[in-house]
């Protein structure tokens, strides 16, 4: 964890640049909508159900799912019943509710690392990232501060681009963590975030209406082991879209070190831009 830290203080006026520039947000119309539009994803991923849950040849190697901002793991319990049934070794996060990074607790990046250390010491097998919208940003950084450990980083509708305050509820993160999202400490933590973990391949999966995380700080920036997949569905539907599913499914069966961008078919690109 020291190389992250070092890091991120070395990004640290980058990300005070990005915090003083104008955030881009969500329209008032999708977040408004994210209850109903969840309902309809929801009901759309028990049609698909049956065709999902079929075993997908998955090799076993683990995948650890981290939960959004407030969420625990039973959040994250329908994206790990799917992967276990694809063939992979689903965990959970195991940290309680994700509030973060703030000063509050210094020790949580320590534990973070330590839990992923434990899945790879167990399997003796590098492991897959999923992170959902604050999830996503962790998954990150901790492949940023364990690249030996991570075989792949996928976002869901994470607010990736180095901008906390592009999302509809910063506030709420602020009163929850008692944390100032302009603060120093918190500046140094979240800076140089935008650039993706060296050498990791890195899937964004983002949606356009989503309702609580700007599109435009949900996407990577573009080089030859990242990619922005764009699906139409609320923000929390992130985790229960049938074409996020077959997204995940997908991109797990990449064969380690020999990871190539998602392939669109033609049929594919009605859902995936």
């Amino acid at each position: 964890m020291r190389r992250a830290k070092a890091t991120l203080r070395h990004h640290a006026g980058e990300a005070a640049t990005q915090m003083d520039t104008p955030s881009p947000r969500p329209r008032l119309v999708y977040a408004l909508t994210e209850p109903g539009r969840f309902v309809l994803e929801l009901n759309t991923l028990l049609l698909a159900h049956p065709w999902l849950r079929r075993p997908r040849g998955g090799d076993g190697h683990p995948v650890m799912v981290l939960p959004g901002f407030m969420g625990a793991d039973g959040s994250t319990a329908a994206l790990r019943y799917y992967i276990r049934n694809w063939g992979y070794d689903a965990q959970a996060w195991g940290l309680g509710r994700n509030l973060g990074l703030r000063a509050s607790d210094p020790d949580f990046e320590n534990r973070l690392a330590e839990r992923l250390g434990a899945i790879v010491r167990r399997q003796g097998r590098r492991v897959s990232l999923v992170g959902w919208s604050l999830g996503g940003v962790l998954a990150r950084e901790l492949a940023r501060a364990c690249p030996e450990h991570v075989r792949q980083v996928i976002t869901l509708g994470s607010p990736i681009g180095g901008n906390p305050k592009a999302t509809a509820i910063w506030r709420l993160y602020e009163l929850a963590t008692e944390t100032r999202l302009d603060s120093e400490e918190l500046q140094e933590r979240i800076a140089g975030m935008a650039q993706p973990p060296p050498g990791i391949p890195c899937t964004a999966i983002y949606s356009e209406s989503d309702g609580i995380v700007a599109h435009e700080v949900a996407r990577e920036r573009e080089s030859p082991l990242t990619e922005n997949i764009r699906v139409n569905t609320s923000h929390v539907g992130l985790g229960y879209s049938a074409a996020v599913m077959y997204l995940l499914a997908d991109r797990l069966a990449q064969p380690d070190g020999a990871w190539k961008p998602f392939r669109r078919t033609r049929l594919g690109r009605i859902f995936y831009a």
